[in-house]
Order: structure tokens, then C-alpha cells, then sequence
């Protein structure tokens, strides 16, 4: 009988790995299937794009993957039995358990409200494309000089801030973080943020923790507010409960625990990948959410478990780091370069050069989820995806 293999989630992660294993593994010996609730493949890093009122490329994922033998399922996963080796589906078809001999745990993240009041009921985010559309429809809505708060000064706050302060010149766009906004750059590149705040006349509030959100805005400790018109919350992100709910072991944070091949250290007729694995990179670090890691894991994995199928070496080296982008609008951006351990160097791209790396980056992760074998060896020993600079794993 054909070895079944079921990989959950088609984002960055899911999809990457189950075209990998596509190239790697005979279909006589093996049936892959992709489960996603979505029908199309989301570009997850750029659905600020999408919040703000532009139009992202439609990726319909049995066109992605017609011809390479992946079987996708567009269903919702309702439960994991990780002992009796199967999953519980609710799709197309209605609700069905799909049996596996090996299991890949893709599902990803969605956003993180700490336990704040009233993030679910009086904010928005841009956790999924879903959530993204209704940011959408929600600035439609607004009139001039109203005012979105962006809470978060991540990689993600600093995205949709910029990029709806660019689409709609017309609003008032503040932020507000608990710590300072892009901070942890280098000096030259916190310099040219600074900057590009000021030219789209974002406000920011800084070591403003927020302790509940309102119809009126956010409060801070120790009891300030800010008001807005539309509030956007990016503090953050968390893994879905379904791998928690499981007997497989998880993080406190609910990440499926690996080994050095993205193999659950409980099961390991299972493998995790992407935001909702907890795996060490180089220098003994927790490697990050985001999709930076997202492609390595899945190489790794992918590539490891191929090997145990079919009798070869099994790789476990280490993933690491190359850079930080962050876009600034359509045509600017910052592109830190910082080590494997994710420490930033003196190396900084800013303004239109960034702009066009920044999408190139973006373009070629999309493009190497369809193409994931084609990857070029440098010459420290690391692994780089074409047009996907940003993502590097030691192999």
C-alpha cells in the first residue's frame, strides 16, 4: 500500500512541504494530500497590502499543484488523534476522518489578544486574508481625518501603519507599543523609520501598554487613552489550540515541540512546520513565527522525512537567519541584514532599493512554493530560495 501522507495548512509551511515531497518522493509509493480551508493559496505577508485597498494575485491551490500528484482538500480541521493517526475534517464533503501513516502540522498562527479586553469585540487585524477584507471594508467606511490606531510596533504594526498612511493620505494614523517602535534595528535603519513616520505623519506613542480597547480606542496603563475611530491590533500572534488538544507534546505557548528535523520529539509519525512548530535554530535560539522560518522548516522537513522514506541520509542542521524587510508604503522600505541568530548588523538597504528587494522577496516566496526544489548552495554552507534571500537554512 502507498505510504499516506496528510499535510495540514497551505500556507508558506503546508504548501512548500507538500510540493517538496511532491518532487522528492514517487507517486507509486506515496499520496500526499494538502488540507486547507482557504481554496487559495494567501500571501500572508502582504495582506497589508490587501487591508489597505489593493488587489493580490488569485492563486486558486489545485491549479498550484495540478500535475504533481498533491491531492488538495478544502476543509476546516477539527481534531487531531495523533495515537489513532487520523484527522477530523469538516469541508466539501461534509465532516470525514482522513487516515495518515505520516502527518505534517502546518496550521500557522492567528493573532494574539494576551488576554486584553475588547480585542476580539472593538478591533481589527490581519491575521488571515478574511480578517484582512474586513480592515478593508472597515477604512472604506471611515471619513477624513479620522483616526486608525495601530497597536503593535512589530514588523506587522509598522507594515499596515505605513501602507494605510500611504493609500489613505486623508486619515490620521497613529501607533501605539509597549516598547519602542523598531527598536531592536540598527541605528541607520531606526533613523530612516523615524523618518518615514514623519513624512506620513504617523504619531507614536511608545511604552504605552495597553490594557483594554473600546469602541472609543485603547486605554493604557496606568489609565491613559488614545482615541480612534478604528483600531488595529498587531501585538502579536498564537498557534491554533487544535495541536494542544492533542496527545502530542507542545510549548506553552501550544507550538508542536522538534527535534533537529521538525519531527515531533512525541510522535514522530508527525512532523510540524512553519508558526505552530517550536524548534531550536542556530545558537540554540527559538526560532521566531514568521516567514523567515516558515520556508526553511519546510525544506528541512520535508527533505527529512523523504530520507526516511526512502533510505537516505537524514539532514538536521540548524535554520538560520539573513534578514529583516520591512515595507514602508509601496516605495520604501528597510532590508536589515542580521546574523543566523537573528541579531541585526550594520548592513542596512533603505528607500527605493529596499522597495524593490522588499517585493522581490515576496514575489519569489510565492513563486518557490510551486518551484521547491529549486535552490541555489552559497558557499557558507547554507541554503537560499530563489528570489527568497530573506530565508536561509543551514544544510
Amino acid at each position: 500500500m502507498k505510504h499516506r501522507i496528510v499535510v495540514l495548512g497551505a500556507g508558506y509551511a503546508g504548501a512548500t512541504t507538500a510540493g517538496r515531497l511532491a518532487k522528492r518522493l514517487h507517486r507509486d509509493d506515496v499520496e500526499i494530500t494538502l488540507v486547507n480551508a482557504d481554496p487559495d493559496f494567501v500571501e500572508r505577508v502582504r495582506l497589508h497590502q490587501l487591508a489597505a485597498g489593493q488587489d493580490l494575485p488569485v492563486r486558486p491551490l489545485r491549479k498550484m499543484f495540478a500535475g504533481t500528484g498533491v491531492e488538495v482538500r478544502i476543509a476546516r480541521v477539527d481534531s487531531i488523534d495523533a495515537d489513532r493517526k487520523s484527522v477530523e475534517l469538516l469541508g466539501e464533503q461534509g465532516a470525514e476522518t482522513l487516515a495518515y501513516d505520516t502527518l505534517v502540522y502546518a496550521l500557522g498562527s492567528t493573532v494574539a489578544d494576551f488576554g486584553v479586553p475588547g480585542v476580539a469585540e472593538h478591533s481589527h487585524q490581519v491575521a488571515s486574508k478574511r480578517a484582512a477584507l474586513r480592515l478593508r471594508e472597515r477604512l472604506n467606511e471611515l471619513r477624513a481625518d479620522e483616526t486608525v490606531l495601530i497597536v503593535g510596533g512589530g514588523l506587522t504594526g509598522i507594515e499596515i501603519a505605513t501602507e494605510i498612511a500611504e493609500a489613505r493620505t486623508d486619515l490620521k494614523v497613529a501607533m501605539a507599543a509597549r516598547g519602542g517602535v523598531g527598536d531592536w534595528l540598527d541605528e541607520k535603519a531606526q533613523s530612516h523609520l523615524r523618518g518615514a513616520f514623519e513624512r506620513f505623519g504617523i504619531a507614536v506613542h511608545e511604552h504605552a501598554d495597553v490594557t483594554r480597547v473600546t469602541e472609543a480606542g485603547v486605554v493604557t496603563r496606568p489609565g491613559a487613552e488614545i482615541r480612534a475611530h478604528l483600531t488595529v491590533w498587531t501585538a502579536g500572534f498564537a498557534v491554533h489550540p487544535i495541536a494542544a488538544a492533542s496527545t502530542l507534546t507542545v510549548s506553552a505557548a501550544g507550538r508542536i515541540v522538534v527535534d533537529a528535523t521538525q519531527r515531533s520529539v512525541s510522535h514522530p509519525d508527525v512532523y510540524a512546520v512553519g508558526d505552530a512548530a517550536y524548534a531550536i535554530g542556530v545558537g540554540g535560539k527559538t526560532l521566531r513565527m514568521g516567514c523567515a522560518t516558515a520556508s526553511p522548516m519546510a525544506w528541512l522537513g520535508a527533505d527529512a522525512l523523504a530520507a526516511r522514506l526512502t533510505g537516505r541520509e537524514v539532514p538536521d542542521a540548524p535554520i538560520g537567519y539573513n534578514s529583516q524587510c520591512i515595507s514602508l508604503g509601496r516605495r520604501d522600505a528597510i532590508v536589515q541584514k542580521v546574523t543566523a541568530e537573528d541579531q541585526p548588523t550594520s548592513k542596512v538597504d533603505v528607500g527605493r532599493k529596499a522597495a524593490r528587494l522588499k517585493k522581490l522577496i515576496c514575489s519569489g516566496a510565492a513563486w518557490s512554493v510551486r518551484h521547491p526544489t529549486l535552490l541555489v548552495p552559497s558557499r557558507r554552507r547554507r541554503v537560499v530560495a530563489i528570489g527568497a534571500a530573506a530565508h536561509t537554512a543551514a544544510v
